[in-house]
């Protein structure tokens, strides 16, 4: 089969490689769809993946093409979309329900072969069967849902919430979504990319600009979450948290990425400053969401590029344009 695969820091290529082969308890998806992603881009620059080269690709669906010998739960011929998060179930936060937090985490896509590929092997259990009226080159987009679907779990929003959102990207534009529907008063959003900002106003934002100081606020803003891993943006942001305030921290910063906080200011003011880690127990949740309408993908996928081109589409993902790029076996 062909692949993408990520050799080395910087260095990305697209190979034929061994078809995979189905553990007792697995499956074998033809990708029909993968998503690129911040985290490509810190695999390719040496970050998150144990070891080099790797398959990337740990947003993606397809068509079960074959199934391991113990698969009663799916068929050959359902599509389905992937969680690809590969949880111990045996160490300390897994006993207590933070799989998430796994001390033996692992992920397809990250550190196990992913979808940027014409097939890929997931377990049984890390597949949901998509409804007949779900497109299936659509539905990479369920997995970063997921991830934002984990990030309002953490922030367990009250109605009537002043939201601030830094970035208009992908990640950006579903916590837009999500903040719209779990009651909030209003959502401004954030991005120098004027591009992108027009495609959240056009999904209907309180407010949008370039820079929190060209929106008037008397108090600053209850939620304050950052969706671009950007040091400027996330020290900008802890600085517009309301009183009794919070900050989320849900985009994907680089290792060194440092930002300053006051420990007085967070103590007088009862300041929260939390985190928000891929997915857990939102997987099913957002797959159901997504086949509702919660989000348009006509909205979200700007690119859809062969998987020869996946080099290609890496470099244009890194430059920021379009939103969500999507390469198709």
């Amino acid at each position: 089969m062909r692949a993408a695969i990520i050799e080395s820091i910087g260095k990305v290529s697209v190979e034929t490689v061994p078809d995979p082969t189905p553990g007792p308890r697995d499956v074998v998806v033809a990708v029909k769809a993968c998503g690129l992603c911040g985290t490509d881009l810190h695999i390719l620059q040496g970050e998150f993946a144990p070891a080099l080269p790797i398959i990337p690709g740990h947003e993606f669906a397809g068509e079960i093409v074959e199934t391991g010998s113990e698969v009663t739960e799916l068929s050959v011929g359902d599509n389905v979309a992937v969680d690809p998060s590969l949880h111990c179930h045996e160490c300390h936060y897994c006993r207590s329900g933070r799989g998430n937090l796994c001390d033996n985490w692992n992920a397809i896509g990250v550190s196990k072969p992913g979808g940027a590929a014409e097939f890929a092997v997931a377990p049984v259990a890390n597949c949901v069967k998509l409804p007949d009226h779900v497109d299936v080159r659509t539905a990479a987009l369920i997995e970063p849902l997921s991830c934002a679907v984990r990030g309002y779990d953490v922030l367990r929003s009250t109605l009537g919430a002043n939201v601030l959102i830094y970035g208009s990207g992908t990640m950006g534009l579903m916590m837009l979504e999500l903040a719209k529907r779990t009651g909030a008063a209003s959502v401004d959003v954030l991005d120098v990319n004027p591009d992108r900002l027009t495609t959240a106003e056009k999904l209907g934002v309180s407010r949008s600009a370039a820079s929190a100081d060209e929106l008037e606020t008397v108090r600053g803003w209850d939620v304050v979450v950052d969706a671009t891993g950007n040091a400027g943006a996330i020290q900008d942001g802890l600085g517009r948290v309301a009183k009794g305030g919070t900050f989320l921290q849900f985009g994907v910063a680089d290792y060194a990425t440092t930002a300053v906080i006051e420990p007085y200011r967070i103590y007088n003011q009862e300041i929260t400053i939390t985190g928000s880690m891929a997915v857990l127990h939102s997987y099913e949740r957002a797959a159901a969401l997504f086949a509702g309408g919660v989000i348009d993908p006509a909205v979200f996928i700007s690119d859809r590029l062969p998987l020869e081109q996946y080099p290609a589409a890496l470099e244009r993902f890194k430059a920021g344009l379009g939103r969500k790029i999507v390469v198709e076996p």
